[in-house]
């Protein structure tokens, strides 16, 4: 394939999904950028690839795959502690919230509206928390196995699921903002009946 038969709208997602991909690694890296580390990028992320990409496995393939990268990375260096021999403890649950909120891009934010993407970036936090931290009750053993200790593992994760909250918040106006007005500045990158 040659570079001028390269479709631009789609070169331009990845070079986004890249980017923040490497800010998440980068944010966990850095001591100095450690408190931006806890904004994590991650719900912004599947949002916008399931908003963008079209069909019916690109949206997920791409995303998850920059979400693996990333983690190989980190599980490799700043997390190699945690790490359990694929990635650390608990990664499917994750991954299955990953995947439940790029489902939410592709059905919640069909026109991209400020009000579109903020209650999808909320659908994604109330994901995140129910899926992981139900992981989190499950498979640990720091609460117990009935409603109580579901319900107390729930309230000990709100202020991590507040950063999230204020990560996919921040990075989805970052996102779609910018996507946004690229395409405004450059209309080869508007979708005409073009798979991306």
């Amino acid at each position: 394939m040659s570079i001028a038969k390269i479709n631009p709208r789609y070169l331009m997602l990845l070079i986004i999904i890249t980017v923040v991909a490497l800010i998440r690694i980068v944010t966990n890296f850095s001591t100095e950028m450690s408190p931006l580390a806890t904004f994590t990028p991650i719900g912004a992320l599947a949002l916008f690839g399931g908003t963008y990409f079209s069909g019916r496995f690109k949206p997920f393939a791409l995303s998850l795959l920059s979400l693996f990268a990333s983690d190989i990375i980190l599980s490799l260096t700043v997390y190699k502690q945690y790490n359990t021999g694929f990635l650390y403890m608990g990664w499917y649950w994750t991954y299955g919230a990953f995947v439940l909120m790029t489902l939410v891009g592709k059905l919640m934010v069909k026109t991209v509206t400020v009000q579109n993407v903020l209650l999808a970036a909320v659908a994604c936090v109330l994901i995140h928390w129910v899926v992981t931290d139900f992981g989190v009750w499950l498979d640990g053993n720091m609460y117990t196995k009935d409603l109580q200790g579901w319900t107390l593992c729930m309230i000990a994760a709100i202020p991590y699921e507040l950063r999230f909250a204020a990560g996919a918040i921040i990075y989805s106006a970052l996102l779609f903002g910018t996507f946004e007005w690229l395409q405004q500045q450059y209309p080869q990158l508007r979708q005409v009946n073009a798979a991306v």
